[in-house]
């Protein structure tokens, strides 16, 4: 059972994937459509973003109360509801409405599944976790292109919505797998421990803590640069069309993806710690590869790099959380770390779309060099303050 319960998690992690991407790659056609200013946008990726902050800081509470699996189940039906919202939403203000609950369930989701993974289970199982989001926010952006292609975008959000309704069904199915299963399928080999109720504010005072949320904030900022300004950047400053930008940016999610997948395979041989490092300097190739005055039949290249190098961090980075925080301080470090990580997306990535509107999009990669070098030195701060050298990980 504890499997079945594991293929579960990995399930409702495509369905946290689901949403995040398919904005992004929608906008194009949807100011067009609704005739508002391209960096309107940002507007509903911040009401999202702060959605899922205030879930990510209850979190420890609300979990505690109703248990992961059912927290899951609501958060996964929540999304389903925000996103058939989306597909027949006739003005920009219910786009900015129908943000607010698209942004409560994911932080939920991503809390909730995050922390049970981490303290249950070997790294390896959190970077396929991880890997499965890439799943979804890869499927996304191809469900959009072939709706923008054949139809209109709000067909792209009908069949998202057909599939995260598929599976809520499923997480709704399972629930009482969760009770039956307990921890029968901890991995961690250490002795579980009851999670301290510590406040928010009382953690972000900690240095240690401060570091941690600062690699997550500009990691997540390179995340949703791609993921909100990727197509855009490839018709406003590549000179693409909207339905060809949608199509192509898909090999960002698809570096996601494989770098996650690849990161859970030498979860085994190497530590999470060398698995991050590898994955920053593989960003940074990419970065350069954008910079560089190439063809735009180069762009996805960059744009594939970005995604398979930054992939790693964010998976390794919460596994390691129980180890450098403590488990009995997990779930409330994780819960800062997730909203660290929307705040993020909140601040710097609607930033990057004023910026992009006011001086052109060709400052894209630009900001994702500057974003990859504070995540690099930030992680390099936080391991030499820790004084920290991780145990070989086990093997299979």
């Amino acid at each position: 059972m504890s499997t079945v319960l594991l293929v579960v998690i990995y399930v409702a992690f495509v369905g946290l994937g689901i949403p995040d991407s398919l904005f992004g790659a929608a906008w194009p056609a949807v100011y067009a459509d609704l005739g508002v200013p391209v960096s309107w946008g940002s507007v509903v990726t911040m009401v999202v973003s702060c959605g899922t902050i205030v879930s990510s800081l209850a979190s420890a509470a609300v979990i505690s109360r109703f248990g992961t699996g059912r927290v899951t189940a609501a958060s996964t039906a929540l999304t389903a509801v925000a996103l058939a919202g989306f597909a027949v939403a006739p003005s920009f203000p219910w786009l900015c409405v129908l943000a607010v609950p698209l942004g409560l369930g994911a932080g939920a989701i991503d809390t909730a599944l995050n922390n049970y993974v981490a303290l249950h289970y070997r790294a390896t199982h959190m970077n396929f976790l991880h890997c499965a989001y890439g799943v979804g926010v890869t499927v996304s952006p191809f469900i959009m292109s072939v709706a923008l292609s054949g139809g209109t975008w709000r067909d792209g959000y009908l069949g998202a919505t057909l599939c995260q309704v598929l599976i809520c069904v499923l997480t709704v199915a399972i629930l009482p797998l969760w009770g039956r299963v307990g921890h029968e399928a901890d991995e961690s080999g250490e002795k579980d421990v009851e999670t301290r109720a510590v406040s928010p504010l009382s953690l972000v005072r900690r240095h240690d803590v401060r570091l941690a949320c600062l690699v997550f904030l500009c990691s997540v900022a390179i995340e949703c640069v791609c993921n909100n300004w990727g197509t855009s950047y490839l018709v406003n400053d590549r000179g693409l069309d909207p339905a060809a930008a949608a199509g192509m940016v898909t090999v960002y999610y698809v570096g996601v993806t494989a770098g996650r997948f690849l990161s859970g395979v030498l979860a085994n041989r190497l530590s999470s710690k060398q698995l991050v490092g590898l994955g920053q300097i593989v960003t940074f190739v990419a970065v350069l590869v954008l910079l560089l005055p190439l063809p735009a039949s180069a762009a996805p290249v960059g744009l594939f790099l970005v995604g398979f190098g930054n992939s790693p961090l964010y998976p390794n980075m919460l596994h390691l959380t129980p180890r450098l925080f403590g488990r009995e301080l997990s779930q409330a470090v994780i819960g800062v770390q997730m909203a660290a990580s929307y705040l993020g997306s909140l601040l710097l990535a609607p930033l990057f779309g004023v910026l992009g509107q006011a001086f052109g999009f060709w400052l894209f990669p630009v900001c994702l060099l500057a974003l990859s070098l504070v995540v690099l030195g930030s992680f390099v701060a936080l391991m030499r303050l820790k004084g920290w050298r991780p145990r070989r990980p086990a093997r299979s």
